[in-house]
């Protein structure tokens, strides 16, 4: 029979114990933004809804067309779920929306 030492019985236990108490971190969210309007969205910012600035412009020079698609990432390391999303169109006209972006996998914009 194996002997084992007190230190390689204690190990396991101290690994769990390390993992159970380390910070979380936050996942990425990652969700389809869906143009069902007959303008081209031009900007796309969010922020957490406790945060009173926008962020960055999240599709940068690439506008999603009218009836197009485009898959956004918040990769903004927070474990927020809630964000203000402020959409701006080519036209300038512009929609300020409040989403639980946890729960979709797209969100839909339409006049």
């Amino acid at each position: 029979m194996r002997h084992l030492s007190p230190a390689r019985l204690f190990m396991p236990s101290l690994i769990v114990l390390c993992a159970a108490i380390s910070p979380a971190l936050a996942d990425d969210l990652v969700f389809m933004l869906n143009n069902q309007t007959s303008t081209a969205i031009t900007e796309f910012y969010t922020s957490p809804t406790d945060v009173d600035n926008w962020e960055d412009d999240l599709i940068g020079s690439n506008p999603i067309a009218s009836g197009d698609m485009a898959q956004v990432t918040i990769a903004d390391g927070r474990s927020q779920c809630t964000y203000d999303l402020r959409i701006v169109f080519d036209d300038g006209a512009e929609l300020i929306d409040t989403q639980d972006l946890c729960e979709i996998a797209q969100y839909d914009v339409s006049e």
